[in-house]
């Protein structure tokens, strides 16, 4: 086996850019697999652990049909709000306003997002699921009006606005004039780091929401089942409400509900943009049969010679396919490191130019190791049929070909 090895390797050595130039198509669908799968379990990661941070016994309440239903036109009421906090299992219950909208400084306007949350003990349930911290000045609390806390972003020059916002700044949020007690510890992600946080009362008044409640967020006791109390606030809010089972006008959901939905819109993308990436690997396949036909035709005289000294037809084959093989393997190593580069540079500018640390790059490796053993089998199976061919060739007619 050893001499094998040593004459394929030699037989690929003396047609070096040849070989080369063959294992392109491999090394790039390689390196595309690679990036992506990286990125996308980087992603799964980086959610899975936000989640975790938030607490698995938390409960999103939200009109419509999901979550992330933010165009509903439904609605949460009071009424919704009381009957939820009666639930048996229910500690802690708390109302959040989102808004979209424009807010000025220094004359400069921008677009973000406003959310209006309590400033009393139940908004230690938002706090928590949004890794709230305060880096500087003070908390939203009771009592306070005309108040805001700002991300991180809108406090650096040339974040949000081109001057950095401090506090005890004036910001203008719909004409009416607040004042920045706080800054917010940045959280990884423009979108919440551009956030603004206001009192949630100020928050219904300035954008008309007296009798709409945009979010309830809910907190279980300790020692109940998260699934039996979600199930049980879907069923109080059917009665409620006089709708039936399937045909609900809200959404509730558990935090590992909400993972397992998110983790399988990801996964169904990852596997699309892996399924055109493998694309590059059969062009790579057909690269190597190629390839190796060519050998065939061009190694006719010395496989006849080699029958002659007493090679057997599964001498030849063998050496075939160990050359289409090394050809797969050399290009998924290439292919390997190339994507672990696309994958941390696609990290670093994300991080860098996104400003987000939600795309990390993974590497586990079982998904580096499967991409070696699968493009050793690519370049394997493509070499077949032409090591076949080889193998049936003649001595006498080999030696006679010209």
């Amino acid at each position: 086996m050893k001499d094998y090895f040593f004459l394929a390797f030699n037989n690929l050595r003396r047609r070096r850019l040849r070989s080369w130039l063959t294992m392109v198509g491999i090394f790039i669908g390689i390196a595309a697999v690679i990036a992506l799968i990286s990125l996308g379990q980087g992603l799964q990661n980086t959610i899975k652990e936000q989640f975790e941070k938030m607490g698995s016994n938390k409960i999103i309440v939200s009109p419509g049909g999901s979550v992330m239903d933010t165009m509903s036109d439904e609605k949460l009421t009071q009424e919704d709000y009381d009957i939820i906090d009666k639930v048996d299992g229910v500690d802690l219950t708390a109302e959040v306003s989102y808004s979209s909208t424009f807010i000025e400084f220094k004359d400069e306007k921008k677009a973000t997002f406003v959310a209006g949350f309590p400033a009393d003990k139940t908004s230690k349930v938002i706090t928590d699921m949004e890794g709230f911290k305060i880096d500087k000045g003070r908390n939203l609390k009771d009592g306070d009006t005309y108040k805001a806390i700002v991300g991180s972003m809108i406090a650096e020059e040339k974040g949000l606005f081109r001057k950095a916002v401090s506090t005890g700044d004036k910001i203008l949020i719909k004409d009416k004039e607040f004042e920045v007690v706080g800054i917010m510890e940045s959280l990884g992600n423009p979108q919440d780091d551009t956030q603004i946080y206001i009192p949630l009362e100020t928050a219904k008044e300035i954008f008309d929401k007296k009798d709409k409640i945009d979010m309830i967020y809910v907190q279980v006791k300790a020692g109940y089942n998260i699934d039996n109390v979600a199930e049980e606030i879907k069923s109080e809010l059917r009665k409620l409400r006089d709708e039936k089972e399937g045909e609900e006008t809200f959404s509730v959901q558990t935090f590992q509900q909400l993972l397992k939905s998110f983790q399988e819109v990801l996964g169904v993308v990852q596997a699309v943009l892996i399924g055109i990436a493998a694309i590059s690997l059969i062009v790579g396949g057909i690269g190597i049969m190629n390839t190796m036909y060519t050998a065939v035709l061009e190694r006719t005289r010395e496989i006849g010679t080699m029958k002659a000294v007493g090679a057997k037809n599964s001498d030849i084959l063998f050496i075939f396919l160990i050359e289409a093989g090394l050809l797969g393997l050399v290009g998924g190593v290439i292919g390997i490191f190339i994507g672990i580069g696309l994958g941390k540079g696609a990290e670093y500018i994300a991080g860098f130019a996104l400003r987000t640390n939600l795309l990390k790059a993974a590497f586990p490796v079982y998904i580096l190791g499967g991409a070696l053993l699968f493009s050793f089998l690519i370049g394997t199976l493509s070499g077949i049929f032409p090591a076949m061919q080889a193998a049936k060739l003649k001595p006498a007619d080999a030696l006679r070909y010209e």
